[in-house]
């Protein structure tokens, strides 16, 4: 009796310590995992659980909720929106929901009709599409509402996702003019970008936020909670990193990231957000003092530093070190505090996905589905190189002791089943 009391508690703790993967890079979209035992080796012959075939073409990431995972895709040369649900043990398909229908347009070729990673909070997945409009499931794969009021152009497509505060479902649109001139918006700075907030329950909105002069970006925002105790959505766009109020969408502070077109998604800690952009020479990695009233320009800017910016994947914060891949494989980590460039290496390969933070280590995984993993400190060590054989674009997740890899035609999971 004794033997089988510990053997279910040690069961409830694991899935007790078990984290979730409930949006675009995890928790807070911050790219970190705090799993254990999750496999160094990640190759397409070796610790492989399973592998499905998915339908359609997408570039979106998988979220998952304890042993549940939910994929976007477009089929019907992506007019046809869906929505899977697979079962994280297996990887069987359970469900595969159409959603609507969408109208195509204009988008650069390493974007898809349906980027945009979907969100989770237990209850139901909610998704964007390519046109803009949105969706929310159960776990059943029911509809339980769309909202199509937010038509979305950019001239590069829509690359940014939905992230999940308390009751509410953000996202940013910094998209371009969809008239005669697509320059506005896009290469000349333009006030119609905003933050959309809608209820979870009902897909309405609740507040939308303005930026004022801006330009295009694809960026994913995150959640920060200021000194006061009330949380901020610090979002980044085209000339511009902002902190809005969580609860009403009110602007508090604007600082100055000339570069239009940004990608990386928003990254803070040590009371600092870094940021990715500029073009024509002027490409850096900022970090500004988080929070401030008005129109800063750059008086809150820390530190600059050039020639290290990556164009498309995010960077990663951990314990005062800041570490960045260059969409041609340029990784480095730089003291966060105060721009210092530690180490700078060349890693095979070109990179669009995000890198992924667990157990000390960094796993870096370029186009051709190639993974280095490297370690998380002030010296580079690299401790892996996992091939897994076809192109990769979206960025990785962590969840129950297993990695989950999207590639062009399939989903792996990576490590034995836990608990």
């Amino acid at each position: 009796m004794k033997l089988l009391l510990f053997v279910i508690f040690q069961l409830v703790l694991a899935h007790a310590n078990a984290e979730n993967w409930p949006e675009f890079r995890g928790p807070n979209s911050q790219g970190r995992s705090s799993e254990r035992g999750v496999p160094l080796a990640c190759t397409a012959s070796e610790n492989i659980a399973w592998k499905t075939p998915l339908p359609g073409e997408s570039w979106s990431s998988p979220v998952v909720w304890q042993d549940t995972l939910f994929v976007t895709t477009a089929t019907d040369e992506g007019k046809s929106c869906h929505v899977l649900a697979l079962d994280r043990k297996t990887g069987k398909i359970l469900w595969d929901q159409e959603v609507f229908q969408q109208s195509l347009g204009h988008k650069e070729g390493r974007n898809t009709y349906a980027t945009s990673t979907p969100a989770t909070d237990g209850e139901r997945v909610y998704t964007c599409f390519f046109d803009g409009s949105f969706a929310a499931l159960d776990f059943t794969g029911h509809l339980v509402w769309t909202n199509r009021s937010y038509p979305f152009y950019g001239q590069h497509g829509l690359g940014t996702s939905p992230i999940l505060h308390s009751d509410l479902l953000i996202m940013a649109r910094d998209g371009s003019s969809s008239g005669e001139d697509k320059g506005l918006g896009w290469q000349r700075p333009w006030d119609q970008a905003v933050l959309i907030a809608l209820d979870t329950r009902s897909g309405k909105e609740r507040w939308k936020g303005r930026r004022g002069l801006s330009r295009i970006s694809h960026c994913v925002p995150t959640i920060w909670t200021a000194p006061d105790g009330l949380a901020r959505v610090i979002s980044e766009a085209g000339d511009v990193v902002q902190g809005f109020d969580v609860r009403t969408g009110e602007r508090h502070w604007s600082s100055q990231v000339i570069g239009e077109g940004k990608v990386p998604s928003t990254v803070i800690g040590g009371g600092m957000v870094f940021t990715a952009g500029g073009w024509g020479g002027r490409e850096s990695i900022k970090a500004f003092k988080l929070e401030g009233q008005g129109e800063l320009g750059t008086n809150n800017l820390i530190w600059e530093q050039k020639g290290i910016m990556p164009k498309v994947p995010s960077m990663l914060y951990l314990e005062g070190l800041l570490f960045a891949i260059t969409d041609t494989g340029t990784a480095s980590c730089i003291k966060a505090d105060t721009g210092a460039i530690l180490w700078k290496e060349k890693l095979p390969g070109n990179y669009s996905a995000s890198p992924v933070a667990m157990e000390g280590r960094i796993y870096f995984t370029s186009d051709i589905g190639e993974t280095t993993v490297v370690g998380a400190g002030p010296e580079f060590r690299v401790l892996a190189r996992n091939p897994i054989g076809e192109k990769v674009q979206a960025s990785l997740a962590v969840s129950q002791g297993q990695i989950f890899i999207r590639t062009e035609r399939n989903l792996f999971a990576i490590g034995s089943d836990s608990p």
